[in-house]
């Protein structure tokens, strides 16, 4: 590719290594420059598109690991799906009224937040927190009256936001490895399952 070449989103994306939905998303936001031809369809200049992936590699942290970085990112783009009123789309979520709304953001905000801590091995005690937040995110459902069954479709569809998060950073990191794919996956699981098993445990109690 040659300086000054427009990439089509796909082709973009692929070098960034990141979801084309990821690019996307920046691209509303203004974090890399792009354009639209007569039809509607994005354009970026190649130049863009690398200045942006080096100003990146720039900003992380000197000493910070790949899955704290990855992590940090995720936490900022689930937040931006969550922004955007993509669970609007649930129907649990349009019989909740507002208060209800930002009860169950806050929590998918202080999940993400202990994942980040977890993946980064600041804070061992993380299992036990996400624990606490799977018996949190049962008390909202059984206070915004859902069933056990949408109370875990709550907390799966958190679930399903930060593992494509999580999986776009990695790739953009350039982690590409199968045992580092591997680690982290399964650190993963084994903290959204520690939400999930509480939940449920807690839903059987209630």
């Amino acid at each position: 590719m040659a300086k000054g070449e427009w990439l089509t989103l796909s082709a973009a994306a692929a070098l960034l290594g990141v979801h084309a939905s990821t690019l996307r998303l920046w691209a509303d936001h203004g974090e890399v420059a792009s354009t639209r031809t007569a039809g509607g369809h994005r354009r970026f200049r190649y130049d863009d598109v690398e200045a942006f992936a080096a100003a990146r590699r720039e900003v992380r942290p000197t000493g910070a690991s790949t899955s704290q970085t990855i992590a940090e990112n995720a936490l900022g783009r689930a937040r931006m799906q969550m922004a955007e009123g993509r669970l609007r789309g649930e129907a649990w979520y349009q019989a909740l009224d507002d208060p209800k709304r930002a009860l169950f953001r806050d929590a998918g905000r202080q999940l993400l937040g202990v994942l980040v801590r977890y993946l980064s091995d600041e804070d061992p005690s993380a299992l036990t927190e996400a624990a606490e937040l799977g018996r949190v995110y049962n008390r909202l459902g059984l206070e915004a009256r859902l069933g056990v069954a949408d109370r875990v479709r709550v907390f799966l569809l958190f679930n399903g936001f930060l593992y494509q998060s999580v999986i776009d950073q990695y790739r953009s990191a350039g982690q590409r490895g199968a045992a580092q794919w591997a680690a982290l996956h399964a650190r993963t699981q084994a903290f959204t399952n520690a939400v999930l098993l509480a939940l449920v445990s807690d839903a059987e109690n209630s």
